[in-house]
């Protein structure tokens, strides 16, 4: 059998993007589909499409919305590298990206002039996001010149705005109702957090009283991953993200390392100094360091930013005003809350790019072989 989809970068992301017609209705067939495609049993998966990094080992499935106001549903999907297993829980904000480019591209949303806004709404999560397209000339571009931390390959310009999204999943921006405080850790020294739900759910860390510098390269990450995942499975309980008697997982909440600005080296060579940025981050996805920062811990920090005595606000030396400016591997990602209304940004906004890469069809073993696709809208989470 063979599926149709379509295979967008969305910032520093690449995902395979499905139309809600050509793919099964239930989540358990879908999942089997998505692992069989991508070959996810396989920890390189050779034999499959994935792209064997957390990064680009991503799905989203796209279909119209039935909700007034909004353009397209997304269900997205962080499918295992050999695990066999997908990951239903959480949100990516780059393919968001790449949704906003694609809901254009196939005609689901209408151009309207230079810019064209589409509304999304992911239903793994609830949030609404807006995604304005670089549509010059009323028409469709495949190439562009916007350029993102992480890559030196132009894009598709999409300024990407997360709507409301203080509480998304826990109801509240401070899960504890506090803005810090000293997290007990299996098997280790208790650690400085803010537990942040804004575009997600997020544990920072105060990465200077951890012994750190929230300036780590990607290797050193990589060595404190097994210390991340017991402050995450900590935190995780206690923002309210599990069940009694459930184990936790390595999606949410999302974990990492805020500090002061320091000079240091780009991932792709460039020389930052520490006066071109206000907070360093260093963030996992999964169970890997990530190799920029994902939007939706993005979004976390910089409402954080806004909070008196969070992780974030007291290394950037104080509440920060419209935009705060994140120190990552790849380079710096600015991100701009505004719309405050009580201490809340209403808006977050990150400037990105996306590209369409290629239509293709998935041929998947006859193993994988599931019931006639859907007809109707995609499950939501």
């Amino acid at each position: 059998m063979h599926t149709p989809a379509t295979l967008v970068r969305g910032g520093t992301s690449k995902c395979w993007l499905f139309n809600q017609v050509d793919v099964p209705a239930g989540r358990g067939d879908l999942e089997k589909l998505l692992v069989s495609a991508y070959g996810a049993t396989d920890p390189v998966e050779l034999d499959g499409v994935g792209g064997a990094t957390p990064t680009t080992s991503k799905a989203a499935v796209v279909g119209a919305a039935p909700e007034p106001g909004v353009d397209v549903d997304y269900l997205f999907a962080q499918v295992g590298i050999g695990t066999g297993s997908v990951e239903w829980t959480s949100n990516c904000g780059n393919c968001a990206t790449g949704v906003a480019l694609y809901a254009v591209a196939k005609g689901m949303v209408a151009i309207t002039g230079d810019r064209t806004r589409v509304v999304m709404r992911n239903t793994n999560t609830g949030a609404v996001l807006e995604g304005v397209v670089d549509t010059t000339g009323g028409v469709v571009h495949h190439f562009g010149h916007q350029t993102v931390p992480g890559t030196r390959a132009g894009g598709v310009a999409v300024g990407l705005t997360f709507r409301d999204p203080a509480g998304g999943t826990t109801g509240s921006l401070l899960p504890t109702g506090r803005a810090a405080q000293d997290l007990p850790v299996a098997a280790a020294e208790p650690v400085r957090v803010s537990m942040v739900d804004a575009g997600a759910p997020v544990v920072l860390i105060d990465a200077l009283g951890a012994g750190r510098t929230g300036a780590e390269s990607l290797e050193r990450m990589g060595a404190d991953v097994p210390w991340l995942r017991t402050v995450r499975h900590a935190a995780a309980p206690l923002m309210g993200l599990l069940e009694p008697g459930e184990e936790p997982g390595d999606a949410v909440p999302k974990v990492g390392l805020v500090g002061p600005p320091v000079p240091y080296t780009t991932t792709l060579g460039e020389q930052i100094a520490a006066a071109d940025y206000d907070v360093s981050v260093r963030m996992l996805s999964m169970n890997a360091p990530h190799p920029a920062i994902g939007l939706t811990s993005a979004v976390a920090v910089a409402a954080a930013g806004l909070v008196e005595d969070s992780v974030v606000c007291r290394t950037a030396g104080g509440p920060r005003d419209e935009w705060l400016r994140l120190g990552t591997p790849a380079g710096i990602v600015a991100v701009r809350c505004t719309d405050l209304r009580d201490g809340l940004p209403r808006r977050v906004t990150v400037q990105r790019a996306a590209r369409l890469l290629a239509d293709a069809r998935i041929y998947v073993p006859e193993t994988g072989r599931i019931h006639a696709p859907a007809t109707g809208r995609t499950q939501a989470a």
